[in-house]
């Protein structure tokens, strides 16, 4: 049911207790973007969990702070984190009670940073798995004796 490479959103997979969340905070944040800051930790579970906190006072409206976490859910659902406990925390206002709660734009615009807060933990490819590559097919056109 909830697998590893399952894209579901079960318990297991969120951060849901207060002690858990303190451990991740005490970390030094690991990216920040223009509203939001990730804060991650290794666990050892063989998947990552995810913890949101959306604050009242950077996001008013209610609907705004559900739509910030719906997005934040489905990103996180549909890309394959290492093993990691994240946290992603509003860190700057989103828009005022003045304007409308939610827009297209606005929902890009969050779509695009926590995208990018996500990708900035996927494990990079090592740069040591090309080099043999490069490596093998220089030798390979001067070999001796074939002149």
């Amino acid at each position: 049911m909830s697998g590893e490479g399952s894209l579901d959103f079960a318990r297991v997979r969120r951060i849901v207790k207060t002690d858990e969340f303190s451990s991740v905070f005490r970390l030094r944040p690991a990216q920040k973007t223009a509203h939001f800051v990730l804060y991650t930790r290794p666990n050892a579970l063989p998947h990552a969990r995810l913890g949101v906190v959306a604050a009242k006072r950077f996001a008013p409206r209610a609907v705004t702070r559900n739509t910030i976490k719906r997005i934040t859910r489905e990103l996180f659902r549909t890309t394959q984190l290492p093993a990691l406990d994240c946290i992603v925390r509003l860190s700057r206002p989103v828009n005022g009670k003045d304007g409308p709660a939610t827009t297209s734009a606005l929902k890009a615009q969050l779509r695009v940073e926590l995208a990018r807060l996500f990708a900035s933990q996927l494990p990079r490819p090592r740069k040591a798995d090309a080099a043999p590559q490069a490596a093998s097919v220089a030798p390979s056109g001067s070999q001796p004796g074939l002149s």
